[in-house]
């Protein structure tokens, strides 16, 4: 399909604006702190909106339409988890991060563990995120695609050739004010998906007065045939696709309403005690003031966001509903390989007016631009700070690690593009649904470790290390299981994929607290200001 030139110029006007924000400030980026941390010198609002731009990838943009599309709102629930962790992380777990001048999220590992723990959590979270780009970087695929008609890898290449050049370019600094100008146009292009499929709903108008009444009626008929269909219930399909609501109680076996949000719990709190795309951002605060202000920021904007784009989805599934279509009902049910998460662009492409459609799709890959840049810096980060300066290449000069780092940053494009090759070929109920069974087989109990350092004086670096081994050990079988390769024991074949994240965690806690209380007890007390129990009041900077 040829676009008009007009999104055309949309398209070629944005790229161009965000692609000179890597030349902008690149000089920034001379020293590894201007690089990874802009001079610790960011407001709390404007890390705030890279905090909320980062959490909404194209993930949300294209997967929770998909999702809702599809199914309804369970998948929602984890994201309700949120400002309850907020609450928690800007009060215990940021006075970790502010004291002293660390760079990575890992630094307190080491001090509270020793250094072979904190090189386990950066492995970890360099996998992770190379897994969640990949991810980010298909659905952008999807887009291009289908704007294009360029066949899947050729998508891929020149979307993952796109959004990693300013962030290697400009460092930290290219990626916060860049994600700044991404959320605002990504809110944009979600506001203007919603309006269009309201007021198409709605019914014809002229002038503005009928717009808004047409478009409050489209919206009303959204709802209603929502609930008529059960799309905003906390359901899940059946082996026959259809709909059914979920428990509310404990479970292992099913997915309940309180477990969704447990599992929330458990996402959120690695998130913002042990992500180093997060954790990162604290310290690229002037003070802790601005680091809490940027925390709140972030959870006030996302959790309606990821609402309006579950809605949107829902909206999608009413108007074709009304205005039938076969792609989109193959989309609806999986038929001939076609995915949920190609039902946005797919409306995008053949509902919205000329001109819009360029805004859109900008406000999709705005969505994506902001994940990716932020995960490459991090990784860049992790891999200097935690891995290359601190246990291979130990007496180089400060330009020389800046360098290094671009070319990691480099490197991790390329293996993005495989990933998100590879997801290309995949065939999964929703991406949204992959990506939260993902993120369960590989967190590798990072949240349960930093509890254990945070809220106890017990654990030391032998101890975690067998709560580290324990949890690998399990999260590797309950892989093996979900791909069919084991299928005992019984109760283990149970479990839900969902909750083997959460299960981790649990299990690192207590396997770690356990060894660290019977099996190696620590002979020293744990080092001031890296437990909850042996703070000295230490000023945060």
């Amino acid at each position: 399909m040829q676009m008009p030139w007009i999104d055309v110029l949309v398209l070629v006007v944005y790229f161009g604006a965000m692609a000179a924000m890597g030349p902008l400030f690149m000089r920034r980026g001379g020293t590894t702190e201007g690089y990874f941390l802009g001079g610790r010198s960011f407001s709390g609002w404007l890390v705030g909106f890279s905090m909320f731009a980062t959490s909404i990838s194209s993930i949300t943009f294209l997967a929770y339409p998909g999702d809702a599309y599809k199914t309804a709102y369970l998948r929602m629930i984890p994201n309700l988890a949120l400002p309850l962790v907020v609450l928690m992380a800007s009060h215990l777990f940021l006075p970790f991060f502010r004291r002293g001048q660390i760079t990575s999220a890992y630094e307190y590992l080491e001090g509270r563990y020793g250094p072979n723990v904190r090189l386990y959590a950066a492995c970890t979270f360099i996998f992770g995120q190379v897994m969640r780009i990949s991810m980010i970087l298909f659905l952008v695929s999807q887009l291009v695609e289908q704007v294009t008609g360029l066949e899947p890898w050729k998508s891929v290449l020149i979307g993952g050739a796109i959004t990693s050049f300013y962030t290697v370019l400009g460092g930290i600094t290219a990626v916060i004010w860049t994600d700044f100008i991404q959320a605002v146009v990504l809110w944009f292009g979600g506001v203007i998906c919603l309006l269009v499929i309201a007021v198409r709903l709605g019914g014809p108008f002229e002038g503005i007065a009928e717009f808004i009444n047409s478009a409050f009626s489209g919206i009303s008929e959204i709802v209603r045939v929502g609930a008529e269909h059960s799309k905003f219930a906390f359901a899940d399909p059946d082996e026959e696709g259809v709909l059914r609501p979920v428990g509310w109680g404990l479970s292992l076996v099913d997915k309940t309403v309180l477990m969704m949000f447990l599992i929330g719990m458990g996402n959120w709190i690695t998130e913002y005690s042990g992500n180093q795309n997060v954790i990162q951002r604290y310290c690229a605060s002037k003070s802790p003031r601005d680091a809490r202000i940027a925390m709140w920021v972030c959870a006030w904007f996302s959790v309606p966001t990821w609402a309006l784009f579950m809605f949107i989805g829902t909206a999608l599934f009413v108007f074709y509903q009304q205005f039938q279509s076969p792609d989109a009902l193959a989309m609806l049910t999986g038929e001939g390989g076609a995915k949920p998460e190609s039902i946005l662009p797919f409306f995008v492409i053949r509902e919205m007016p000329i001109g819009i459609t360029g805004l859109v799709i900008a406000a999709v890959l705005s969505a994506a631009m902001s994940s990716i840049s932020s995960s490459i810096n991090g990784v860049c980060a992790v891999s200097i700070v935690d891995v290359y300066r601190r246990r291979l290449v130990t007496d180089r000069d400060d330009k020389h690690y800046v360098i290094t780092a671009k070319l990691i940053g480099v490197a991790q494009g390329v293996f993005m593009i495989v990933g998100a090759l590879l997801l290309t070929y995949m065939d999964a109920m929703t991406l949204q649904d992959t990506g939260t069974q993902l993120a369960a087989l590989m967190a590798g109990g990072l949240a349960g470790l930093y509890m254990l350092g945070f809220f106890t004086t017990r654990c030391n670096g032998r101890a975690a290390f067998t709560g580290i081994a324990c949890t690998v050990a399990f999260s590797a079988w309950m892989a093996l299981i979900r791909v069919g390769a084991v299928n005992w024991p019984g109760f283990l074949v149970q479990i839900d994929t969902y909750y083997v994240g959460l299960l981790g965690n649990i299990l690192m806690f207590v396997v770690g607290y356990i060894a660290g209380l019977y099996i190696f007890p620590r002979p020293e007390p744990v080092p001031t200001n890296f437990s909850l129990w042996n703070q000295d009041g230490t000023p945060l900077d």
